[in-house]
């Protein structure tokens, strides 16, 4: 898989394996839930190339990568023992969090694997929605009915959807969450909707609609997942099986459609005509504090809690303000990256940033690349998003500009015509847009930043390919030599399958004997963990070199390493740059085995490998065929 090795960087910097209690992903961003944030290293992580930002919120540490995130997400399962559902087999509770970040952390998790399926249904409403506006097709119309239920689908049976990944929260079994829901919808109890009076062992029951709910499953999955646990500790193993289920099932139901699920539904009714109440009280001041404030929202990733509101508000209005006022906020950032790409017409860097994240933000409504790729370089820039998505919001908001679908904001939300009024919505998105552009370009982008544009975590990167582009490999053989003392071991029984497999590079390892590691050659230190176990070389030959000592000896956290040189140090070959102690890593119970890899092999054809059983530094070690 191709992003094996940056997968291992980014699990050895959040501190390990060990230390994920589970991981999730949205659209951008990686979402770790850490046993002790303090093992993690933000700074090392902000300076990978492949990382956008690093942010701690809302219980999660997050750290954002962009349109690539699902391929990360799934290469940091392929190369650890943590579960396909994010968790980790053996997870442990971390530090308590406060009330508000245990929201933020049940909302986040119960609705971003619901995301896909919520905005796929949505696009799909809109275009049934530009169909029948225009004639196309029928609401009677076969086709029309069946792409209906494709868009409908997701919404209608939400109380399932939300059982379940409410459940995996709570730690309960998923699928009895997710039963409990299909309970609240079952035909023979929605038909008791028609009946004059219904009752359950003599208690009167208020039948409702629990059709596109969602706070009375919220309220039932908790007590579920609580009762669940007290079932357990008293019902002897054996017959956990059943009897847990069973009687979960038998009390949770009749609780829900006679307590919790009226509850529910008034507590979500509540929560949605409070917004709506804040519109009326002023539709201006309220587009112009959300519109302003969004942006912020999203870069702490908060912006999943208003989704519960807005699915709310779509079930009791068929419409939703709250996003009709949020769309200026990304378009006052579209037009952010659009001032920012004009600004830098001379500068092929902040083309290369502001370029690439307009489009993602303009074709899938993701945002984030130019908030962390552009915004937060320049102080200013955050207050141009805020003035134009504010001003745009509160057009909006005086406008009562509405969405009547679930849609992520991009262009094909407008041609879907999901916007109403189309006119308030056009002036609004259009007014957040041309600010943005004006105020980034005459002001918020001066010629001094224009020279500092490129963010640290690429500098040194760039100058090491600027250094080493003129050197040709084609046709080259290079000796590789070692840069440690001890027993040679060939890459394929290094007991570690990201080296094993030569993602990570070719070459071999070493057992080291002696606690020094020498400079292969001559060169630059292009990366040094903070740990201290793994250096970077580039090569003045073209070669780019990784020396790791031991394996997965991150976790000793630099404990018995001594780097003696730093990142971006010219090396001379033979020079000392690293000590460590062979003693001190054996007993906290770490392999020693340590790879020598050429990771730049895609210049070159092979690796032809000694068959030398013990080496000394400064011997070669394998040949590098180019």
């Amino acid at each position: 898989m191709k992003y094996k090795e940056e997968a291992k960087q980014i699990l050895e910097l959040v501190g390990g394996e060990k230390n994920v209690n589970s991981l999730v992903h949205c659209v951008t961003r990686l979402r770790f839930e850490l046993k002790d944030e303090g093992k993690a290293d933000k700074e090392a992580l902000n300076k990978l190339s492949y990382v956008l930002q690093v942010v701690n919120s809302g219980g999660q540490y997050q750290v954002v990568i962009g349109p690539a995130v699902h391929d990360y997400y799934e290469a940091i399962l392929s190369v650890s023992k943590i579960g396909n559902n994010g968790y980790n087999a053996k997870k442990e509770d971390g530090k308590k969090l406060n009330i508000m970040n245990r929201i933020m952390k049940v909302l986040s998790g119960a609705f971003l694997p619901l995301i896909p399926a919520l905005a796929g249904a949505g696009m799909i409403k809109a275009l049934l929605t530009f169909f029948t506006e225009f004639g196309i097709m029928g609401y009677e119309d076969s086709t029309y009915l069946i792409l209906s239920a494709a868009g409908n689908a997701v919404y209608y049976f939400l109380p399932i959807f939300l059982g379940i990944t409410l459940s995996k929260q709570f730690g309960a079994n998923p699928f009895v969450g997710g039963t409990i829901g299909a309970a609240l919808l079952e035909p023979n109890f929605a038909g008791l909707l028609e009946a004059e009076s219904v009752s359950f062992l003599g208690i009167p029951v208020t039948p409702i609609d629990y059709a596109t709910t969602i706070f009375p499953i919220f309220i039932a999955i908790i007590i579920y997942s609580l009762l669940e646990k007290g079932l357990k500790k008293i019902i002897k193993h054996e017959l956990q099986l059943f009897l847990v289920p069973m009687i979960s099932l038998m009390l949770m139901v009749p609780f829900t459609v006679i307590l919790f699920g009226p509850f529910g539904t008034t507590v979500g009714n509540w929560v949605s005509n409070i917004a709506v109440e804040l519109f009326n009280f002023n539709s201006l001041i309220a587009g112009f504090i959300l519109g302003a404030a969004y942006p912020f929202i999203t870069l702490l990733g908060l912006q999943w809690g208003f989704t519960p509101v807005s699915l709310q508000n779509f079930e009791m209005f068929g419409v939703d303000i709250l996003e009709g006022v949020f769309v200026c906020a990304l378009y006052a950032q579209f037009g952010l990256a659009i001032g920012a790409f004009l600004k830098g017409k001379k500068h092929s860097k902040v083309r290369e940033v502001a370029g690439p994240a307009l489009i993602t933000g303009v074709c899938a409504g993701v945002t984030e690349p130019i908030l962390y790729g552009v915004m937060m370089n320049y102080k200013r820039l955050m207050a141009v998003v805020a003035i134009a998505g504010g001003i745009g919001g509160a057009i909006n908001g005086a406008f009562h500009v509405t969405v009547n679908a679930y849609v992520f904001h991009n262009i094909f939300a407008v041609v879907m015509g999901v916007y109403s009024p189309f006119g308030g919505f056009l002036l609004g998105a259009s007014a957040a847009l041309v600010i943005a552009v004006i105020l980034t370009y005459f002001w918020g982008i001066t010629a001094e930043d224009m020279a500092d544009f490129i963010p640290e975590k690429k500098i040194e990167k760039e100058t090491v390919v600027e250094e080493t582009k003129e050197v040709k490999m084609e046709g080259k053989k290079v000796e590789v030599q070692s840069p440690l003392t001890g027993e040679v071991i060939s890459l394929e029984e290094i007991p570690d399958e990201v080296f094993a497999s030569g993602v990570a590079g070719k070459g071999i390892a070493v057992k080291p004997s002696v606690g020094e590691v020498k400079a292969p050659c001559n060169g630059m230190i292009s990366m040094l963990f903070p740990s201290g176990h793994a250096i970077g070389i580039v090569a003045d030959d073209g070669t780019e070199r990784l020396i790791h000592i031991g394996l997965n000896t991150v976790m000793l956290e630099g404990k018995g390493f001594e780097a003696l040189v730093k990142q971006g140090d010219k090396v001379k070959e033979g020079q000392l740059l690293l000590k460590f102690d062979i003693e001190y890593i054996e007993k906290q119970g770490y392999s020693l085995i340590s790879p020598v890899l050429v990771t730049n092999m895609e210049e070159c054809k092979e690796v032809r490998v000694s068959d030398k059983k013990q080496v000394k530094a400064g011997e070669a070690i394998y040949q590098v065929v180019c």
